[in-house]
């Protein structure tokens, strides 16, 4: 267990307290308990977890209602991987003191580990969104998304891991337990979708869509377009269309995506992400005017869109306007600190401006993130699957 160390020493150090267990007892009583407990904090600092045991159960024999050391005991028991001795000293513990919420995360993986997983769900779930210490609320998490999965309860185990990808975005164990619950949650809505309407306009989305992620692009615009004959008003289909369509090989292909654009818009004036294709296009034609009028929406309409205000600021560029793009494209790196796009085009206008040696900086950025992009691209290509739709790849594209 990946937290061990922290839960072994840290839980023990909270948990210890010094206080009278035996107020009416006898001198030699109480002074053989507080060398049993100066024994075991010695053993502690030692990391003689083993030899820490015994002076526990010493105090446990001594005084049965000692929380301490009950809870001491259960917690060095847990780490021996005596679950199912730890389990009845840690609930007699958490009976007298509910709230050291470690504690109860410990109880609930002893649970689990010794099949009573009802109990275990319900000490974790309440242990849960109480924990502080990062390190420990991820075990905790990933211990309760397995009892989640077991039992097909994939929406609690999406929204737990959820909580733990904001809490550690980088952590590889979250990010792959994220992933297989939201694939799964992928394959069992395409399941419902599938015996429900199986052959619903819906029903072509998806299967366009998983064409799409495997880059059977010829495929995924004939399934497109068939759920465009059966419902052309379904949200979202023309611009999954044009988006196929602006990326294909096929000049003809490319041609059509500005009137399925065009026809997403029509269907949702709020169809921002529509406006900022349509200002590439226009970018594309060398229509200046008409593809700052679409930035400008697609940014009116989302302020906080890198790739609107990166666009907007382009158009502002190439007709003279360095210091109202310079704003945009701070914002857009703001907004989006790895979009390669940005670095490079705020590195042109810095040099254009003078600004040499925060230049320098943001093409350096490019460089990074682009190289980064260029190992996902790799890695997409192994996979046989499609990477997200880029503004620009390259960095001569960019300027």
């Amino acid at each position: 267990m990946s937290t061990q160390k922290d839960f072994r020493f840290l839980a023990i150090a909270l948990i210890l307290m010094s206080r009278p267990c035996f107020p009416e007892s006898s001198p030699t009583r109480q002074q053989e308990i507080a060398a049993h407990k100066a024994q075991a904090h010695e053993f502690l600092k030692e990391k003689r977890p083993d030899l820490a045991i015994s002076q526990f159960r010493a105090l446990v024999a001594l005084d049965p209602n000692d929380s301490d050391a009950r809870a001491n005991l259960g917690v060095l028991l847990f780490f021996q991987s005596d679950y199912a001795n730890a389990i009845p000293l840690l609930r007699a513990a958490l009976k007298i003191h509910p709230t050291p919420w470690k504690l109860q995360a410990l109880l609930g993986m002893a649970e689990k580990r010794t099949g009573d997983g009802n109990s275990a769900r319900t000490d974790l779930e309440e242990a849960f969104p109480k924990l502080q210490e990062p390190k420990i609320r991820v075990e905790t998490g990933m211990e309760l998304i397995e009892l989640y999965s077991s039992t097909g309860d994939l929406e609690k185990a999406g929204v737990t891991a959820g909580a733990l990808r904001r809490l550690e975005p980088t952590n590889l164990d979250v990010l792959y337990a994220a992933y297989r619950i939201y694939s799964d949650l992928a394959g069992e809505a395409m399941l419902s979708v599938s015996m429900v309407a199986p052959k619903s306009a819906r029903m072509h989305q998806i299967m366009a869509h998983e064409l799409a992620r495997q880059g059977r692009t010829t495929e995924a615009i004939a399934n497109y377009r068939e759920a465009i004959k059966i419902d052309p008003n379904v949200p979202g289909l023309h611009y999954e269309l044009a988006e196929m369509l602006n990326s294909s090989q096929v000049d003809s292909e490319r041609a059509e995506a500005e009137a399925e654009y065009k026809a997403a818009l029509a269907a949702n004036q709020f169809d921002e992400k529509s406006e900022c294709r349509l200002g590439d296009i226009a970018t594309r034609k060398g229509d200046l005017e008409e593809a700052a009028e679409h930035y400008s929406r697609a940014v009116q309409i989302q302020p906080n869109d890198p790739d609107a205000n990166s666009g907007l600021a382009k158009a502002l560029m190439q007709t003279n306007q360095p210091q109202k793009a310079e704003s945009l494209l701070e914002r857009a790196v703001q907004l989006d600190p790895t979009s390669a796009v940005a670095h490079y085009r705020l590195s042109t206008l810095y040099r254009q401006i003078g600004r040499t040696d925060d230049a320098k900086l943001q093409l350096e950025e490019f460089q990074k993130y682009k190289a980064m992009k260029d190992k996902l691209r790799d890695i997409y290509r192994d996979m046989r699957l499609e990477p997200a739709k880029e503004d620009e790849d390259s960095a001569a594209s960019q300027k």
